[in-house]
């Protein structure tokens, strides 16, 4: 036995849902061996151990939607929608990262993710400089499926975002084979275009097979915007899920960020497919974009995850504000029960993991499954009186700062509120100087 955690409330989103009172997690080899009552007696060969008492233990927070290269660009581009946001403030921006500036927003992106209780993310990247990205999260210890960003078409693109078809192909083909898999499968790849208009036919299709010839994930943007949604019927003469389906990118292995704008046969196609959906609340709601019909969704049975997308349009990466936000922002037009807490919980757990194509590795509290979980501590005066619904409780009242211990693949990478991976003091100094560099670039 590598770690015990006991005296713990558990919050396991098993098949019943079940919550564990004064339960006892046991840990080996990274992967959870026991959830229970406690064993008699004592636990000769634990190596480590805490006493969870008066604290919840749920999985850990899985991100089905992020950029890690835009933290750095965090307050710089308020008050836009979204085409006139990427090419006025986000694609110059990304463009002008270098690779230590890179390291240092994704450095940043994984201290936040760790502090509120995340283990794991879907990431797309910028164009250029993927591995540090991958490098950050080997280092710090989250869990990453993700990838760079596809490019290669649209107007007004800075220099440092332009890219061949072949030479987007060949850069994601080398990111690949040089990451997925690594560190006992904790980073992973997805193949990235960024969304139908920042990509040609070709690049989607080739992506298509490739993502299906490799067994890797697809990632991307849909209908976010009711411009974007515009200009995509414009240019190709579909909506843009139908779009990817014609292009044979539908799939349990794809996730589609936002699906705001979806017409009822792309609902239809989704349903059909299988194909994951990620639910951005705070960035849609900051870019006017709208939001997705997530109680529709649901009623079809959808795979929906949460994500906070990029921090320049939201301005946070903080799962417990996505879920307070989609568990109120569908009420006033579907009703008080239209979201439920604990649909909420799953997304941002169990959903998360179907976003990263792990759902029998991680977003449970099962055995057999690997050890990513957080420690919460709900005894500040928001959080009380407790109530009787802990699943509220934590998709309410629930703050970033309650996280206490974060454990992945059955390490701690956060210890009573210190991070054991990060220094976060170096995180903070290389954050700050890099993103002044580079908004000087672009001034």
């Amino acid at each position: 036995m590598d770690f015990v955690i006991s005296n713990a409330t558990v919050v396991t989103m098993n098949a019943e849902r079940e919550v564990l009172r004064e339960a006892e997690i046991v840990i080996s080899d990274r992967r959870i061996v026991k959830v229970g009552p406690p064993t008699r007696g004592g636990k000769n060969g634990v190596r480590q151990s805490i006493d969870a008492r008066g604290r919840v233990v749920v999985p850990g927070f899985i991100h089905g939607h992020l950029h890690a290269c835009q933290t750095l660009c965090r307050n710089r581009a308020d008050g836009l929608e979204l085409l006139d946001w990427l090419r006025e403030r986000i694609w110059p921006f990304e463009a002008a990262h270098d690779a230590e500036s890179m390291r240092a927003s994704a450095d940043l992106t994984f201290l936040e993710l760790i502090k509120s209780g995340a283990t794991g993310l879907l990431d797309m990247g910028s164009v250029r400089h993927y591995d540090q990205v991958f490098e950050s999260a080997r280092d710090c210890g989250i869990r990453i499926t993700g990838g760079k960003a596809m490019m290669d078409h649209g107007q007004g693109l800075p220099a440092g975002l332009r890219e061949s078809t072949e030479a987007s192909i060949a850069e994601s083909l080398g990111l690949l084979e040089r990451w997925h898999g690594q560190e006992g499968d904790r980073l992973r790849y997805a193949f990235a275009p960024r969304f139908v208009l920042s990509c040609t036919e070709g690049l989607m299709r080739q992506v298509g097979e490739l993502a299906k010839k490799h067994g890797v994930r697809i990632h991307t943007h849909a209908s976010e915007n009711p411009t974007e949604c515009d200009v995509v019927r414009e240019k190709t003469g579909m909506d843009n899920v139908a779009y990817f389906d014609s292009l044979g990118m539908l799939g349990p292995h794809t996730t589609l960020a936002h699906c705001v704008w979806l017409t009822a046969n792309e609902h239809r196609l989704i349903r059909e497919s299988r194909t994951c959906v990620c639910h951005c609340p705070a960035s849609n709601l900051k870019l006017a974009s709208g939001y997705a019909k997530i109680p529709e969704m649901l009623a079809e049975k959808m795979s929906l995850s949460l994500g906070s997308d990029g921090a320049p349009c939201n301005n946070n990466l903080d799962m417990f504000v996505e879920m307070r936000l989609a568990a109120l922002i569908h009420k006033p037009r579907s009703g008080p029960t239209a979201v439920t807490a604990l649909q909420v919980l799953e997304m941002a757990t169990l959903g998360g993991a179907r976003a990263i194509g792990m759902e029998q590795e991680v977003g449970s509290i099962e055995v057999g499954k690997r050890a990513d979980l957080s420690l919460i501590d709900l005894v500040g005066a928001h959080a009380t009186p407790k109530g009787e619904d802990l699943v509220s409780q934590l998709v309410f009242a629930g703050r970033s700062s309650d996280v206490t211990d974060v454990m992945i693949d059955g390490r701690l990478v956060m210890k009573n509120r210190e991070l054991t991976t990060l220094n976060e003091g170096q995180v903070l100094a290389a954050a700050e100087r890099h993103a002044s560099r580079l908004a000087e670039l672009i001034s």
